[in-house]
């Protein structure tokens, strides 16, 4: 059981009188030093890391061997270049090696320092190579929280109240199968969403002439860990290229292995026009990539730029978790898919046996269990989720929530299986406890 000190409680209220509120989960985690499939708080609790950090730590808590000397030697070297402005080899070998993880025909990159950079980069360019003015996304969308990024985002009013208007922006609705928004049945809807698209926004609210791109995440991250049928994005591909209309992939959060292919989109057999990385590919260092097809061309040099995109030290990490995922990728591939079938079932063993489990659904190790009231209902369970999260950091797991009452499995992706059982084990108790309160609660 974890032990909360006076220690923990002091950083937690100073924290609170000097900084803005932000994202903080309810449970009073302390983050002090971990490596690899474990992280310690400064009491010294021990947690097996189910959160990867929000799906940065793609090889163990704070980077491998590898990428933590990596991060070193460079530090002696030198930290920041200026690579907007000036010439430098470490970004160039970076993105050398990069391109060989891509589809033929990409290879024309941009440096960042978050996955909103990357996106508000590729939201310039869209329009910059089309010249169209507007952009269409998804509810339930998180693409980030800058002026722009936050047009495309439609998770929750508390991330956009107050900071609009945000004009060129079209909204449609994502293919959320367990809850779908047009309240049909999957097995035999034909599509029906994306008929939407093409009777409404595009018929009566936009030109399709005038729409440059659609900006998508294969898998709705902050929406709630929210996968499409296989075919969905075939579907839309045909749509958008009726149209010229460009697709931009926000990887940030499903890419670089995470669902077992380089991009989570290669699971559904489509090539996006532009893509979006970080999160992951910057070895627990900031670093937004943004990626553009070589037919798309350049743009005018000033028309877009950074200070620190290219910081040698964030680049010394990416380069080396990269050079690590290029030469174990087929292992990596292997291991990723027989861990996620492995939680998976597990899962679904669970969801039989307890009544708030309303969905389990993911690829890879992006895997998110939706909580619900009851089954027949399906009444979001909040409070269920929050119970959840609660009773699994104090015996020692480290979960995060999506959505309006999802639950996040992002470890590793070495993580070991045993680790894995061990985590799925606390998972399940903490589960029967809120299954138990909701029980006595009906």
């Amino acid at each position: 059981m974890i032990k909360i000190t006076k220690k923990i409680n002091d950083v937690i209220k100073r924290d609170k009188k000097i900084f803005i509120n932000t994202t903080r989960e309810a449970y009073p985690f302390v983050a002090h030093h971990g490596e690899g499939d474990f992280v310690y708080d400064i009491a010294g609790n021990k947690f097996i890391d189910f959160s990867s950090f929000i799906a940065v730590y793609a090889f163990g808590v704070n980077g491998n061997a590898g990428i933590r000397n990596a991060i070193k030697r460079q530090a002696d070297l030198l930290s920041h270049a200026a690579f907007t402005d000036y010439y430098s080899e470490l970004p160039v070998k970076f993105g050398e090696l990069l391109v060989k993880m891509l589809p033929k025909g990409f290879g024309r990159l941009f440096l960042s320092n978050s996955g909103t950079e990357a996106n508000e980069a590729a939201l310039k360019f869209a329009k910059l190579f089309t010249d169209k003015p507007y952009t269409l996304a998804y509810y339930n969308a998180f693409h980030g929280r800058t002026n722009g990024t936050l047009g495309l985002t439609a998770s929750r009013l508390v991330q956009r109240d107050h900071f609009g208007p945000f004009p060129g922006v079209v909204h449609v609705p994502f293919p959320y199968c367990y809850r779908c928004p047009l309240k049909l049945e999957p097995e035999s809807c034909g599509f029906a969403c994306i008929d939407y698209i093409r009777k409404y926004p595009l018929a009566k609210e936009v030109d399709p002439k005038e729409v440059n791109s659609f900006f998508i995440e294969p898998i709705q991250g902050e929406g709630g860990y929210v996968v499409p049928p296989r075919d969905y994005f075939k579907e839309l591909k045909r749509l958008l290229d009726e149209h010229n209309i460009l697709l931009v992939d926000d990887e940030v959060q499903a890419g670089y292995m995470r669902t077992g292919k380089f991009f989570a989109l290669d699971n559904f057999g489509v090539t996006a026009d532009i893509y979006t990385m970080a999160k992951a590919v910057g070895g627990g260092l900031p670093l937004g990539v943004t990626i553009t097809k070589l037919s798309l061309g350049n743009i005018e040099p000033g028309a877009h730029a950074n200070t620190f995109g290219g910081n040698h030290i964030s680049v010394a990490a990416a380069y080396a978790s990269l050079k690590y995922m290029h030469n174990n990728k087929r292992k990596l591939e292997r291991q990723i898919v027989s861990k996620g079938k492995h939680i998976m079932k597990r899962l679904n063993e669970m969801k039989e046996r307890y009544e708030i489990i309303g969905d389990v659904r993911g690829i890879g190790l992006m895997i998110g269990i939706e909580l619900v009231r009851n089954k027949k209902s399906k009444e979001p369970g909040v409070k269920e989720r929050d119970i959840v999260l609660s009773e699994s950091f104090k015996n020692g797991l480290l979960l995060l929530p999506a959505g309006t009452s999802t639950i996040r499995i992002v470890p590793p992706l070495t993580a070991n299986i045993v680790n894995i059982d061990k985590g799925l084990d606390i998972l399940d108790r903490a589960i029967s406890v809120a299954d138990r309160g909701a029980n006595q609660s009906r």
